[in-house]
């Protein structure tokens, strides 16, 4: 079943700085999927709890505007509307935040800036790797199935792919297209943000050479911002629909 998500990186569109350096720690919780056991499968409508509404594959219906307040309709035209993402509607984490319309207001601009940076000049094909990377350290089923597809659009290759999917350290990299310092630095720190009390001081002191100051914090800012989108998607037990795939192998997967 569902279970965690999270993150991206900002790499080379900061003013400051670039990315991580290549640790040979792979900091990896519990033992590796093995590549060959596992196969992508459809969701079906047996996999779906009953305690989730079709409207919203959630455990709390799709919230409608009309039935919202004169300021909680304010803030659905913030996020609803034909030039923003969400133009079909909500759908996924924030249709459960928008049961609390200040919070929505306040974290979609946040998300948007962490996700694609200041006017979309972020490197997507990095971010990706961060969220892809989250993702798997989160074990968070909806989160990689939902960007697999958006990092492979963004450029990222499917080595690379696989290396974050089957928890492989970031040493077995080497040599793979793409996977250079920039890359290896992302997989390592996020990694280590996840699973460990704290980022080694290698692991800083290699993204502020790469990425600076302010690319450290935005990292760190779409990290967190991903385990947010994780809790929601646990709490709210938020399913992937009928007939989408789960692409991230994990033992208790519906």
């Amino acid at each position: 079943m569902l279970r965690r998500l999270v993150v991206l990186s900002s790499a080379v569109l900061l003013a400051a700085g670039g990315l991580y350096f290549t640790l040979d720690t792979p900091a990896a919780a519990g033992e590796p999927a093995g590549q060959e056991a596992f196969t992508p499968r459809e969701v079906t409508p047996a996999d779906i709890p009953s305690d989730i509404h079709e409207d919203s594959w959630a455990r709390l219906p799709t919230i409608q505007r009309e039935d919202l307040d004169a300021e909680g309709r304010r803030v659905f035209d913030i996020i609803v509307n034909p030039d923003s993402r969400y133009s079909t509607g909500l759908r996924g984490p924030i249709g459960m935040w928008m049961y609390s319309p200040p919070m929505a207001e306040h974290l979609f601009p946040a998300s948007t800036y962490l996700r694609f940076g200041a006017d979309g000049a972020r490197d997507q094909r990095l971010a990706e790797l961060a969220i892809l990377t989250a993702a798997r350290s989160l074990d968070s089923q909806y989160e990689w199935s939902a960007h697999e597809g958006l990092g492979r659009g963004a450029g990222l290759e499917d080595e690379i792919i696989d290396l974050v999917r089957y928890d492989r350290p970031v040493a077995e990299g080497d040599g793979l297209p793409g996977f250079g310092e920039v890359e290896r630095t992302i997989v390592q720190a996020t990694r280590e943000l996840i699973r460990e009390p704290k980022l080694s001081r290698e692991t800083f002191e290699a993204a502020q050479r790469l990425f600076g100051n302010q690319g450290i914090v935005d990292l760190v800012g779409l990290i967190g911002h991903y385990t947010l989108v994780n809790y929601t998607l646990k709490a709210f037990d938020v399913q992937r629909p009928p007939g989408s795939r789960l692409l991230l192998p994990l033992t208790d997967q519906p």
